[in-house]
């Protein structure tokens, strides 16, 4: 039997309510009741159903939290709907909650009038006291502010599977689907998409795939059963308007593993790609796995030392290297970035971000890498850095990444952080022939005026010839100690460390030749405040701003994909704005970077909790800067 209490606003409103524009949706539970599973699938049907979405999926570092704690609660979070959709959301309209414990760590977040569906067979004494809660939060009237659906889910879940002859704890784990077929239900989405994909996950085991459309199916009922009797709406959120095209949802991870195959391609080359395991980094490792046909090889090495040093031994021998890491692990390959610099072999680096320092926070966000990528080397170690902002913008990061590394014959760093790596969205497939290739040539004879061989040598770009070891008398030393500016033999005398040293410097400083001048995403090219991003702040950032010029207010976006080299006009673009206001998920980095670049009084605005920043913490900065 559900029970229904009534709240100030929410989407259980009256037959005449009109379908929002967009709705954010957010399930939790505990971290083995499948949440991250029903999130995603949802995203699957959404996008298939044409709506723009964005989601975070935000789980528990612990491999398997003890059920039922607080600390072991996993949440996914999607806001989709008929309009732009740049952020998961701020608040969620819904809460699906699991248990006591998803609740409890969830609730705070709802919007005012929000519907919170609980499954009350969870909201026993033991749950009830692993979550902290005194009294049943579903009967003391502390949710009053929000609508509240409560049921059994269990129970429910148990009875439509109870055909299948399934053991308890198997007929529980159906239900996430029978949640999931509710949500489907309430927005209008169609089943069959997921009923074949249970159909293809369980061919091995068809009484499984059985009892999970069985659930998704009760759920789906229980929806219909539930309007009829008053308490639940459907609501049909229209597609957003989208140029003609070829979609796809994708993960930044997705992405960039698209991207990486995509520039070594335009490079005309094979790729390798040395990794070792690591929160939020690893899904690269596993999607590039998938795509060995494309002349990509992968190798999951014992550490982070073996991994960027088997894939700088790629790159000598002629094939684009490739690894990636998150904070730590990027902290252990150190010392080889450095070689890669030193001997100027290309080499792409992916940095998944999250939060530090140390283990820190291995499943969450954080933006706090930007002083290891730009300055974590020993020695002047400089090194091209540039930075996704959304999940689809690391294709073409990535693309751009891999140019920058064999045209100037240096290891880039390509920033991401766990929200971009995690978090999906619809992704427009772009027209192969729309990207510029930059084929390779490797020297074949020698250069020097004389008939001699100069392996450090440089074109007009600062960049050395790339030569691969076995080219017929084209031998020659390489290695991590200081090198004679031409022939690359052993050299530390005080000249040859000075030209070496600034020759690397002006090479990628150069970059800054290649790289498109800096634009304004939102607004005008001066004015009273230009709040400055870089990253995954894009979405509230550019919303924020966008939310403010409605108000009338003096504000322009400013998003910054090339970190360092940063373009050459962006100095004298911030300069035409009063003040200057960079949101970060760290203590002020980039800032200080724009600080010691450019003279400019550049103000914080910094979060390190973890979570994103949302549009309305963005937008009340806005409006204290320009009070």
């Amino acid at each position: 039997m559900a029970t229904l209490v009534d709240g100030p606003d929410a989407l259980t409103g009256g037959k005449d309510t009109p379908a929002p524009e967009a709705v954010v949706v957010r399930f939790a539970g505990d971290s083995g009741d499948g949440m991250q599973l029903t999130g995603g699938q949802f995203t699957l049907s959404t996008a298939l159903a044409g709506n723009d979405l964005a989601t975070f999926p935000d789980f528990p570092a612990e491999i398997r939290a003890p059920q039922g704690t607080l600390f072991g609660v996993s949440a996914f979070q999607i806001n989709f709907g008929s309009t732009e959709i740049d952020t998961a959301g701020d608040q969620p309209d819904v809460l699906v909650a699991m248990n006591p414990a998803a609740l409890k760590t969830n609730v705070g977040a709802l919007k005012a009038g929000g519907l919170i569906i609980a499954d009350t067979g969870e909201f026993n004494k033991r749950n009830l006291e692993k979550a902290k809660y005194e009294v049943n939060p579903l009967e003391d009237g502390s949710l009053e502010k929000w609508q509240l659906l409560a049921f059994d889910i269990s129970a429910l879940t148990l009875e439509a599977v109870k055909p299948f002859g399934l053991g308890n704890k198997e007929a529980l784990r159906c239900k996430n689907m029978w949640t999931l077929g509710l949500a489907l239900w309430m927005f209008d989405r169609d089943r069959q998409p997921l009923v074949d994909w249970l159909n293809a996950k369980f061919a091995k085991n068809p009484v499984l795939a059985e009892a999970n459309i069985a659930a998704l199916n009760a759920g789906h009922a229980y929806g219909e059963t539930a309007e009829l009797s008053g308490p639940l709406k459907q609501y049909h959120i229209a597609p957003v308007e989208s140029e003609p095209g070829l979609y796809r949802t994708v993960t930044g991870a997705e992405a960039i593993s698209l991207g990486l195959v995509a520039g070594a391609q335009l490079a005309d080359l094979h790729m390798f790609f040395g990794g070792y395991p690591i929160t939020p980094a690893s899904a690269i490792l596993h999607n590039l796995a998938r795509l060995k046909e494309y002349g990509v090889t992968t190798f999951q090495a014992e550490d982070e030392i073996a991994a960027i040093a088997s894939a700088i031994g790629a790159s000598y021998a002629g094939q684009l290297g490739v690894t990636s890491s998150s904070g730590p692990g990027i902290a252990l390959k150190g010392e080889a970035m450095g070689l890669a610099i030193m001997t100027e072999l290309p080499l792409v680096i992916v940095n998944s971000q999250r939060g530090g320092p140390s283990t820190g926070l291995p499943t969450k966000t954080e933006q706090s890498d930007l002083y290891q990528a730009v300055y974590g080397r020993n020695g002047d170690a400089p090194m091209p850095v540039i930075a996704a902002r959304s999940a689809s913008d690391c294709f073409e990061v990535a693309i751009e990444a891999c140019r920058i590394a064999v045209e100037y014959m240096t290891p880039v760093m390509l920033l991401t952080d766990g929200y971009i790596a995690n978090a999906a969205e619809p992704w427009k497939v772009p027209d192969p022939e729309s990207f510029k290739p930059f084929p390779v040539t490797f020297l074949e004879a020698k250069n020097g005026p004389n008939g001699e061989l100069l392996p450090f040598a440089r074109d007009e770009k600062g960049a050395r010839p790339w030569i691969k070891p076995g080219t017929p008398g084209l031998m020659h030393r390489i290695g991590g100690i200081e090198k004679n500016p031409g022939t690359g033999n052993i050299d530390y005398s005080p000249a040859s460390h000075q030209i070496m040293t600034d020759a690397r410097k002006a090479k990628v400083e150069g970059v800054a030749n290649s790289i498109p001048l800096q634009e304004v995403n939102h607004g005008e090219t001066s004015g009273k405040l230009v709040v400055v991003g870089w990253g995954s702040t894009y979405g509230p950032i550019y919303q924020a701003v966008r939310r403010a010029r409605r108000k009338g207010l003096d504000v322009s976006h400013v998003h910054v994909r090339h970190i360092w080299p940063m373009p050459s006009n962006l100095g004298d673009l911030l300069r035409g704005y009063d003040k200057v206001l960079v949101p970060e998920m760290n203590t002020g980095q980039f800032k200080t970077v724009l600080r010691d670049q450019f003279l400019i009084d550049a103000q914080p605005l910094n979060k390190t909790s973890g979570q994103p920043f949302t549009i309305a913490e963005i937008e009340a900065a806005i409006e204290a800067a320009l009070a």
